[in-house]
């Protein structure tokens, strides 16, 4: 019998795009590539929520697109969330932003990005957006 999920917690992320190009980070505490993201601030749309995680977590700053990517879920702690994916296009990249302690940026190509990602729904959505499903 399917799992039921009690709640469902919501965030939205981006897809950082420079040129033909993906910006990856590092989740906080681990090595494992990912997407900046993060829950949904209240008042803001999923995508300018996400734009702001993008600033927070890796000192990124361009335009958030509102057509979304696609959506996955994964499960974290014993809770499960729900991530809206919007690509950003980018415009600046910081020197210094608030968690580059905390975490690593490096600037890959579509293809490298989809060896690095471990989550298999949010590598779907990568290849999506750069036309590289098979």
């Amino acid at each position: 019998m399917a799992e039921r999920v009690k709640k469902l917690f919501r965030q939205s992320g981006v897809i950082p795009v420079l040129d033909d190009r993906v910006v990856l980070i590092t989740a906080r505490g681990s090595d494992r590539w990912i997407i900046p993201k993060g829950y949904i601030v209240k008042g803001l749309s999923p995508a300018d929520s996400a734009a702001k995680e993008a600033y927070e977590e890796a000192g990124l700053i361009g335009t958030v697109s509102r057509d979304l990517a696609g959506e996955y879920r994964y499960r974290k702690f014993g809770k499960h969330f729900s991530v809206e994916v919007y690509p950003l296009y980018i415009e600046t990249m910081l020197e210094e932003w608030d968690e580059m302690h905390q975490r690593r940026r490096r600037i890959v190509s579509p293809g490298e990005a989809l060896d690095m990602i471990v989550h298999d729904n949010l590598k779907s959505i990568v290849a999506g957006f750069f036309n590289m499903l098979d």
